[in-house]
């Protein structure tokens, strides 16, 4: 460090001493202080408040004299999350930090109103990115161990060290959308960028508006619009169309390219004809190899059987790499053996780390299906990062041309066209991208292929009087008054607000209580077990009517009944307990007059009557309408197919299902073989329906059909897409029908943002090419000089040894000085002792999975717990248990603290690998 550098620090001082908590970065600057410093900085913390600490903690810096501790401090600051603090001292620039001085002095002002007015776990997941991580724990549990005020107090204090520069914004619009009267008197400039509202994740929701991957059609019939099925087709008779010629133009120049088209179009033969010519065209001496990169498992499988027929012919070797061969295929020597590789992303990403693949100019080109997702940390960004800094770092090593294809590049969060094109710059950048190709000369052909469905939104009503929900409520606010007399300190957490019973902000708010609950402590640990298994339990009934509320919102109200008779049949196999007799009880004396509800035929649903109008109308019209059904829900996709086969106004329907293949909650999706079945049937016109989940990430190929209903179902402008470019019939329609005026905007605004994403593709394909290129390049550089910057220290781990307790009953379950870790992200237990303290189950749906054999569930051995612990498995010659870390709490053994984890890789403990010959 610099003598002028050490000499800003001390003259900013002052900034770092009011935003700063020394104690959140201690663990990132174990290499640079001794334990003893660390002690005193925590030990001031507790005596004298944050400033103090952050004062010594200054002091004890300032002193250091080995080299490269500047460097460490800064990152150990972007590590633990102090962004802006970062940016100031690496630019030597408080401007922005300074401009926040007036948001904490109104803040100041309106404290004592903001306390007692705001209930701090409503708003703290809308500002959770202006925090750092350690302080929303620390308000949450704050408020579960003394009140909403006092939360309200750490809240505040929290915010006025903020060194985020758009808090005050987000803090705006966490106040209007909980409809606070605060948000009037708290005054923010117009027209700053929105902060996007994130939806909680649920179990049962198989869409999400943000992280989702989506997957278009690998399109086998649709290779150049051809009606035989994939088994039928021969390399003989895929005569491209001209558009799909225009497409491929640019690639076959030896440019990297991100091709965007239509759904439907025939991008897959695009990219078989750009392979071809890149192979056969390749310099003499020289060979080529492609690398063609499917999203997952099942995009990669119908691919490589593309890839297989249409090569096979010519000459060219083609092999396939997935998660499920990599244990059977050496990857080294299959690349190395044929012209053209299948594989999903994260193979070359894990090869390029342990050192198998040297770089990768082992290929001459890579094609990225669904390119739009090589962002954040998706596989395919963090092989183009790979890509970057061989590129950026002058490396001689000849790189691989690069082809992305997309039926939609998006535009994130983008408002203005502006915006738009950087976006799109972006992810130019990001693939390397220096053309985008568009049909531009041949668009009338195209659009005698693909045809663009009719699009047509529509409100509908809800229910006037809900006896059900009115039912259920009660039942609700019934157990919310047992948790509350069981637990003083939780009584806060239980005012529900009217209208809450029923939606995602009150599942939300329960999740929060049910992971407060598991960490709760008392100096009797026999009461503190008591209490927190009754809170495990009320938590988790009170989710699952939420649940049927939600079903009963969208669906019969019987299927929401019938989904809480499966539940209590479930509960009393399981540990059943007093607390649960005694809510078993409670749903049993409504059971009858809850079924009473359901038969009355003036509770149907209005919804339900507005889509059976639709569908008759539209198979009045043409008989022969073959229509794909989006829900949010695999719930409500059996709930739809069952009030369709019993409604006789719809007898003309022959109803499939198709949903994905992951798990929610104990529920797995379909195997593969199943959702081919069910796209076998539709396509063979054995079903004319094909109720669906959000299974376009995953790739299927569904069939040509001519009517799209979306059945409050909506995304982003990505999925809209996609979603629509289901229904490729000429004279096809796409329905939006949802009860939601706000659904229909946000669909406004995908469709608005859709025009906007075309006229900025349009206007970049007028640059000029070097003015292109330079700021492709630009955008480069900069991220490179970000991702260099990144911290590259890691937490160092904690080797003290700790307890592992049941989440359920708080009984000991194991030390982590016996956990071991298999496989690199599996975590078993050693020695005889855990053995005692699990039962076993066969597991329903036994199965192999990269070297495990799936034999058993385990469960707490407590006969009136039976909480789920994980699996048992066979690992090549073992039997060994696998454990969930979600399912425990990790106590410290000395200072009896508790925390709670949900995932392994957020807990860092000492982590010893698992070794066979000690094992054994």
């Amino acid at each position: 460090m610099t003598t002028e550098q050490r000499q800003n620090l001390l003259t900013f001082r002052d900034y770092v001493r009011k935003i700063l908590d020394p104690t959140h970065i201690l663990c990132y600057m174990a290499p640079w202080f001794r334990e003893d410093k660390m002690q005193y900085i925590q030990a001031e913390k507790n005596n004298r408040g944050p400033m103090e600490a952050a004062s010594l903690f200054l002091q004890f810096l300032l002193e250091l004299q080995e080299e490269g501790w500047f460097r460490g401090f800064l990152d150990a600051l972007n590590q633990a999350g102090y962004s802006g603090l970062y940016e100031a001292i690496e630019n030597w620039d408080f401007n922005k930090i300074e401009k926040l001085e007036v948001y904490r002095t109104l803040l100041r002002r309106l404290q004592p109103e903001f306390k007692n007015r705001i209930v701090p776990l409503e708003i703290l997941p809308e500002l959770a990115e202006c925090l750092i991580s350690q302080e929303c724990e620390e308000i949450r549990q704050i408020c579960y161990n003394k009140g909403m005020i006092a939360g309200s107090e750490k809240l505040i204090e929290c915010l006025l060290k903020s060194d985020k520069e758009n808090w005050p914004k987000v803090l705006k619009l966490a106040l209007e959308k909980e409809q606070n009267n605060l948000s009037e008197m708290w005054l923010v400039e117009k027209g700053e960028k929105d902060i996007e509202n994130k939806d909680l994740e649920d179990d049962e929701m198989e869409t999400s508006e943000i992280h989702i991957f989506f997957q278009e059609d690998p399109e086998y019939q649709n290779l150049s619009q051809n009606s035989q099925a994939p088994s039928e087709m021969s390399q003989t008779n895929l005569k491209p169309r001209n558009y799909q010629l225009e497409l491929a133009l640019p690639a076959k120049e030896g440019k990297n390219t991100i091709i965007c088209a239509p759904t439907g179009c025939g991008k897959t033969l695009v990219s078989l004809l750009i392979c071809e010519h890149h192979l056969k065209n390749f310099p003499q001496g020289r060979k080529g190899k492609v690398a063609f990169f499917a999203n997952h498992v099942p995009v990669y499988e119908q691919q490589k059987s593309v890839f297989l027929r249409y090569f096979e012919r010519l000459g060219y070797s083609v092999a396939g790499i997935s998660g499920a061969t990599t244990e059977n295929v050496p990857v080294e020597q299959t690349i190395k053996n044929n012209d053209i590789i299948i594989l999903t992303p994260q193979i070359i990403v894990n090869n390029l780390k342990n050192g198998t693949i040297p770089s990768l100019s082992v290929f001459t080109l890579m094609i990225f299906d669904e390119c739009h997702n090589t962002n954040k940390h998706h596989p395919y960004n963090m092989i183009m990062f790979n890509y970057l800094d061989q590129k950026l770092g002058g490396s001689s090593d000849p790189l691989p041309q690069v082809v992305g294809l997309t039926a939609s590049v998006g535009v994130g969060d983008a408002k203005t066209t502006d915006e738009a094109m950087l976006y799109i710059c972006k992810l130019c950048a990001s693939l390397d991208a220096t053309v985008i190709a568009t049909v531009r000369d041949n668009l009338e052909e195209l659009e005698q292929v693909v045809y663009k469905p009719q699009k047509f939104s529509r409100k509908v009503e809800s229910r006037t009087t809900n006896k059900f929900k009115f039912i259920v409520s009660q039942l609700m606010r019934d157990i919310e008054s047992l948790a509350r007399n069981i637990c003083a300190e939780f009584g806060n957490l239980f005012q529900t607000q009217n209208g809450d019973f029923g939606t995602q902000k009150y599942e939300q708010r329960i999740v929060g209580v049910h992971k407060a609950g598991m960490v709760f402590q008392l100096p009797d640990k026999e009461e503190e077990s008591r209490i927190c298994k009754a809170l495990f339990l009320y938590t988790s009934y009170l989710r699952k009517y939420n649940d049927s509320l939600i079903i009963s919102e969208d669906a019969q109200m019987k299927d929401a009944l019938n989904y809480l008779k499966d539940f209590f049949n479930n509960v009393r196999t399981a540990g059943f307990d007093e607390t649960e007799q005694d809510l078993t009880r409670r749903f049993e004396e409504k059971l009858e007059e809850l079924e009473s509800v359901c038969r009355d035929p003036s509770n149907e649903n209005p919804k339900l009557n507005d889509l059976c109008l639709i569908l008759q109308e539209e198979y009045h019209l043409y008989p022969e309408t073959r229509t794909i059904l989006f829900v949010k829900t695999r719930a409500l996709v059996d709930a739809l197919k069952k009030w369709i086969k019993e409604n006789a106004a719809l007898n003309f329907l022959k109803p499939g299902v198709l949903t994905g293949r992951g798990r929610t909650n104990q529920n797995t999706g379909m195997t593969l073989p199943a959702q081919k079945c069910a796209l076998d049937a539709f396509r063979e016109d054995k079903d004319n329906i094909l109720i669906v989940t959000s299974v376009a990430d995953e790739g299927i190929d569904i069939a040509q059909c001519n009517l799209v209903i979306l059945y409050e179902y909506v995304g982003n402008v990505i999925k809209m897409i996609q979603t629509r470019g289901r229904g490729r019939a000429r004279g096809s329609k796409c329905y939006l029908l949802t009860s939601n005026a706000d659904v229909i905007e946000k669909e406004n605004i995908n469709m608005y943002k859709e025009e906007m994403m075309n006229d900025s593709i349009s206007k970049l394909q007028t640059w000029d090419k070097t003015e292109f290129e330079k700021k492709v390049h630009s955008i480069q550089i900069h991220d490179k000089f970000i991702r260099d910057s990144q911290p590259k220290s890691k937490p160092v781990p904690d080797k003290k040894n700790k307890n592992l307790l049941c989440g359920k009953c708080k009984t000991l379950a194991c030390y982590t000085a016996d956990v071991r870790v298999v496989e690199t992200c599996h975590y078993t237990v050693v020695g005889d002792d855990f053995k005692e303290r699990f039962v076993s189950k066969p597991h329903p749906r036994p199965k192999s999975y990269e070297g495990f054999e799936k034999k058993a569930k385990i469960f707490c051995a407590k006969e009136n717990c039976r909480h789920d612990w994980g699996i048992h498995v066979k690992y090549k010659e073992f039997e060994i248990p696998v454990i969930k870390i979600e399912s425990f709490v990790v106590e410290d053994i000395a200072t009896g603290v508790q925390t709670r984890y949900s995932k392994w890789k957020d807990f860092h403990f000492e982590k010893i690998q698992f070794d066979a010959a000690i094992s054994k």
